[in-house]
């Protein structure tokens, strides 16, 4: 039993600050990076080369790949409400389908499936020829030899949420301690505040949103693992939630104890860049190039970039050319915050609906306006346990879980927050207009409540009605394809898009013209 005393209390009766009104809402934005396997009809991972009339996945600022080739990636703008923001990933999703192979199609799941037992047989993604080009595939080959490949192509969605600086404005004048600060300070504060208290909350979006009780065989052939055979074609734990996000799934063991904190921006940093700098034995061993003397990994530190860092919450800055993560967060602070605890909503045919990001939305803003203690490793470590036993086992009647180092019930734990999230899901729809926020955590209280209703259960009652979990992903795959071809976009928007393809395909082009150094050189200096 973890001691009481050794925690600060988070989110002790929430109540909503007296200065804060519906209009400190305005100049929110969000943005949705989604991610998707094209695969073939029989399932297996597409081996074709990303589809040429979506442009260049180098530089097409919307739709590029993530760890393979068949792995897309679809990335919206930031959007003045969620509606906006839905709107444009659907047009994503029509382009995608107008440009893929006639019988491809994007795998609905976050976990995949038919994976050939041939770890080579899953295809790095291609960048090109120019040196940026080939660091961003000798980064996913670094991946590939460290982890294995299979464990790359789970895919989700990363939800990119800011607020308008007039909330941070109207805050630090009625915060005495924040005179002395600068607004990029204050707001630097804030968001670390809102993470550590989305951290605390991880467990909640697991159970709500996770999709993957359940994997094919094929994505645990080899692998020591403890699910249960429901039928001959999939493998599942009956009370599960996001396997995708325990220990099968998208983790790291290797970063389990690199303790870094959200307590402030440069302890964050200096953190990140600790793990950056030190070699880790186990990839020393692997070597920086094979046989041949070609690279195979960026190099033999704990992480080899920012970007392989896993967490489910990350604060971003957008970088500028050849600047870092870091780098981006050191100059100009955090511009945003990075959900990234999100599996793929198999029954929407753009992976997410709209309650879900509404929902994120309200949590998002309960996370920044409840008080936010320093979040530290001992609080972490039963934070983690928090994760797995939700991961595993988080529909399991009377799941207990860890508060303030006390146990719970995580029903009970669920509608203590849902409820007091209710005033500020009023709020957004006053600022908004309509009821979508109020209906989405009413919606979340529904399913907290009755862990029959989680797209979790469905996701495994589905599986057994079709016959595995397989079926179940290829035929709405199916669907989705349907009623995404049966949409259209304007011809306005439909040349917009087709200009930007072509741009891209030339932006790469004359990148490779430009490029004098050789990659070994290039690699040295970055290295």
């Amino acid at each position: 039993m973890i001691l009481m005393s050794n925690f600060a209390s988070s989110f002790v009766d929430f109540d909503i600050p007296n200065w804060f009104a519906s209009e400190h809402l305005a100049g929110m934005l969000r943005g949705i990076e989604k991610e998707g396997l094209r695969v073939k009809p029989d399932g297996y991972l597409a081996q074709t080369p990303h589809p040429a009339k979506l442009g260049s996945k180098l530089t097409h600022p919307y739709i590029t790949t993530d760890y393979s080739e068949s792995l897309l990636e679809l990335i919206t703008d930031p959007k003045s409400s969620p509606k906006e923001t839905l709107t444009m990933l659907r047009q994503l999703h029509l382009l995608v389908y107008q440009g893929m192979p006639e019988d491809e199609l994007m795998w609905p799941l976050s976990m995949p499936c038919m994976l050939s037992s041939n770890d080579e047989d899953i295809p790095l993604a291609d960048y090109g020829s120019s040196n940026t080009g080939k660091l961003k595939t000798l980064y996913r080959s670094g991946l590939g030899v460290r982890y294995g490949r299979r464990m790359q192509t789970i895919a989700g969605l990363h939800y990119n949420l800011s607020f308008g600086d007039n909330l941070f404005t109207a805050w630090q004048a009625q915060t005495p301690t924040a005179q002395a600060m600068t607004l990029t300070e204050f707001k630097n504060d804030k968001y670390l505040g809102l993470i550590r208290n989305f951290k605390r909350l991880t467990s909640l979006v697991l159970y709500l949103l996770g999709a993957s009780p359940s994997v094919c065989p094929c994505f645990v052939s080899g692998i020591e693992h403890d699910l249960e055979l429901f039928n001959n074609s999939t493998y599942y734990k009956p009370t599960a939630t996001s396997l995708r996000m325990g220990k099968l799934g998208y983790t790291n063991s290797v970063q389990e104890h690199l303790d870094i904190r959200y307590n402030n921006l440069p302890e964050y940093i200096k953190g990140l860049r600790r793990a950056i700098q030190t070699p880790h034995e186990s990839f020393e061993k692997l070597g920086l190039d094979d046989e041949n003397g070609n690279p195979i990994q960026i190099n033999n530190h704990i992480l080899q970039i920012e970007n392989e860092y896993y967490s489910p919450i990350r604060p971003k800055q957008i970088a500028m050319s050849g600047e870092s993560p870091t780098e981006a967060l050191e100059r100009r602070g955090i511009a945003y915050v990075e959900f990234r605890a999100i599996d793929l909503d198999p029954y929407s045919d753009i992976g997410i609906r709209l309650s879900s990001a509404c929902f994120l939305e309200v949590m998002a803003l309960y996370c920044l306006l409840s008080d936010s203690p320093e979040l530290m490793p001992e609080e972490e470590e039963a934070l983690a346990i928090n994760i797995e036993r939700v991961v595993n086992e988080g529909r399991r009647e009377n799941l207990q879980i860890l508060n303030n180092g006390v146990e719970q019930s995580l029903e009970s734990w669920m509608l203590m927050h849902l409820n007091r999230m209710q005033p500020l899901a009023a709020l957004l729809d006053a600022h908004y207009g309509g009821n979508d926020y109020r209906a989405a955590v009413a919606l979340m209280q529904g399913k907290a409540g009755h862990s029959e209703s989680t797209i979790s259960a469905q996701v495994n009652s589905d599986s057994k009605r079709l016959g595995s979990l397989w079926q179940l992903g290829f035929t709405l795959a199916q669907q989705h394809r349907e009623s995404l071809l049966q949409q259209t976009l304007s011809p306005n928007t439909q040349a917009k898009y087709e200009v930007l393809a072509e741009k891209s395909i030339l932006q790469q082009a004359e990148m490779e013209e430009a490029e004098t150094e050789d990659f070994m050189n290039f690699l040295q200096q970055y290295r």
